[in-house]
């Protein structure tokens, strides 16, 4: 598979992480489909394909999950910041959580239907097809007048994601100065998952980063320390969750 990032226009830098494409060729053969396993991250995402499937939104991920490709596809989309997605598909996040939904259903038949035939009537490069999107959530964007006001959910993620997830909820809901349920209940309707669940991601985001780092002498105990795991055994957990694997098989693997 050939996977690449581009960064969002300068409208759209405080609701879109990145845009991407990818391409998967053909497989040796049926019964061998490419595999690609696709770890949580805290974000939505929508997804544009060639193979004449309609066009979705994929919801924030408590798990991973492995997409086999047994066909050739090409794939533009975007990736949404923590929180930022519901501007843009007019939805609460939360009943995305762990599926996905049509685009036609969130933003109507004929809107959807439109984008998708200009992404892929015509024999556009990746990055044509990107600043097709990108014209499309900013139209969205002006219709919301601007940028959408700063939810407590998106004040909770900014403090999370500061402190890389180490920042317990309790602490969180005092910073804020509102009460742990509200807070929780908003957080699940703005961003789509428990702050609790998106703090762990936090962390074993960061701790899948420093355990690619070549530096690193491997030293679990450490690397748990460092995110702000408890112990060893919780940072082995939250790896078998979210990557399906033990921090040691995801370095090498």
């Amino acid at each position: 598979m050939i996977y690449r990032e581009y960064p969002p226009h300068p409208a759209l830098r405080a609701h879109v992480a990145c845009l991407w494409t990818a391409r998967v060729a053909a497989p040796v053969s049926a019964a061998a489909p490419h595999v690609h396993r696709v770890l949580p991250d805290n974000c939505v995402d929508i997804l544009w394909q060639d193979d004449g499937r309609q066009a979705y939104a994929v919801g924030m991920m408590s798990a991973s999950f492995v997409v086999p490709a047994a066909r050739p596809v090409r794939t533009v989309a975007v990736r949404f910041r923590p929180g930022a997605a519901g501007a843009f598909l007019g939805a609460p996040l939360h009943p995305l959580t762990d599926t996905r939904a049509q685009l036609a259903d969130l933003w109507g038949r004929s809107p959807a239907d439109r984008l998708d035939d200009a992404l892929w009537t015509d024999d556009l490069t990746d990055r044509q097809r990107i600043a097709l999107v990108e014209r499309e959530l900013m139209r969205r964007l002006a219709v919301a007048d601007g940028a959408p006001a700063v939810s407590l959910g998106l004040r909770a993620v900014a403090a999370l994601e500061a402190s890389h997830g180490a920042l317990p909820v309790e602490a969180l809901a005092d910073t804020l100065r509102v009460a742990r349920q509200h807070l929780a209940l908003q957080f699940r309707q703005q961003v789509g998952i428990a702050p609790k669940l998106f703090a762990r991601i936090c962390r074993f985001r960061r701790a899948l980063e420093l355990l690619r780092d070549p530096s690193r002498n491997g030293d679990l105990a450490s690397l748990a320390a460092d995110c702000g795991y408890f112990d060893q055994s919780h940072l082995v957990r939250d790896f078998r969750d979210f990557a399906g694997s033990t921090p040691t098989l995801e370095r090498h693997g």
